[in-house]
């Protein structure tokens, strides 16, 4: 890989498998990301810099900020941590019964929301640290994505639940994936009219919140990260999802080591990036949608691992209007 001038690769990247990069809210600064060495990391993108890490006991699955000073973070210690930069103080908000896969902050409600393999999504008060809602879901949670009051849920199962924020007491909509194989990553649109969802199987669907019949009309799935090679199709998983915030355009990942920008609303890849090294684990726009962070990580899918295996990485590209806006 060769660092350019539209891109580039952190300094000091997890010394084990990225599950998440999340750009901190209204900055192009600061990202943080979540992994498997039990780490969460801050970084200073602009000085290329590792600014402060803390620990957890176990794998670290997922994070997130809830503003410039403070993020959350769950993984296999079942543990929901808070974490302050000012003070470089940690607090331990509360547990589940299995690990946390997916953490999420709401500022329209001002909580945050965990989903874990032990089928439930916790929603927490970070002023007083306590669990102010458990709701049970379908099966294990594998992903979460915020609609503004709405939130999609995607589980074991191929299951998709819709809940409002707002009213708790139940689930708004039960959906079934329209993918055929196990859901890997849920993304909401900005315009929060729908959804994409991915599968383990080179395919994303791109679904509407609204049930009448106008919109579903407007539904469909593609296929994607698919390779041929010596006339053979290589069909690999589409682990992450990032939607551009002004466009509604939205990049994709997967295994097969590409990243792909789509224009949903039109139906076509606007571009591909050059392949990396190994799978793209996580992927995340700033809120600006100048510059997109992309993790790689060789995620244990092949059946004869690649020797050595591919080193950890975190790119920060500088993207343009020509890659990201509808033409």
């Amino acid at each position: 890989m060769v660092d350019s001038k539209t891109e580039y690769s952190l300094n000091s990247p997890p010394e084990d498998g990225i599950t998440a990069v999340k750009f901190a809210p209204n900055s192009n600064q600061f990202l943080l990301a979540s992994s498997w060495d039990c780490n969460v990391s801050l970084y200073d993108i602009t000085n290329n810099n590792l600014r402060l890490k803390y620990a957890h006991s176990d794998p670290v699955l997922d994070c997130c900020f809830q503003d410039a000073v403070h993020s959350f973070s769950g993984g296999l210690d079942c543990t929901l941590k808070m974490f302050d930069f000012n003070t470089q103080t940690e607090t331990v908000i509360g547990t589940h019964d299995q690990p946390i896969r997916a953490v999420e902050y709401s500022d329209e409600v001002n909580c945050i929301l965990t989903g874990s393999w032990d089928t439930s999504v916790k929603m927490w008060d970070p002023r007083s640290s306590r669990c102010v809602g458990n709701y049970t879901q379908p099966d294990k949670v594998f992903t979460m994505s915020l609609c503004g009051e709405k939130f999609v849920v995607g589980t074991a199962g191929r299951k998709v639940c819709i809940w409002d924020l707002r009213n708790m007491g139940y689930i708004m909509q039960r959906r079934e994936s329209s993918l055929k194989f196990q859901t890997r990553c849920i993304k909401c649109f900005p315009n929060k009219q729908g959804y994409v969802l991915s599968s383990i199987e080179g395919r994303a669907a791109v679904e509407y919140l609204d049930t009448g019949p106008e919109m579903q009309k407007m539904k469909y799935a593609f296929k994607c990260h698919r390779i041929k090679e010596d006339g053979i199709e290589k069909i690999y998983p589409v682990n992450a999802i990032s939607f551009h915030q002004e466009y509604n355009t939205f990049a994709t990942g997967g295994s097969d080591g590409y990243v792909n920008i789509w224009d949903g609303f039109n139906k076509k890849r606007l571009c591909q990036f050059h392949r990396y090294d190994t799978g793209i684990t996580s992927l995340c726009f700033s809120y600006d949608g100048n510059v997109l962070a992309i993790a790689c990580s060789y995620n244990y899918e092949l059946e004869t691992p690649p020797d050595p295996i591919p080193p950890n990485n975190i790119f920060i590209r500088h993207v343009t209007d020509q890659e990201t806006k509808p033409k």
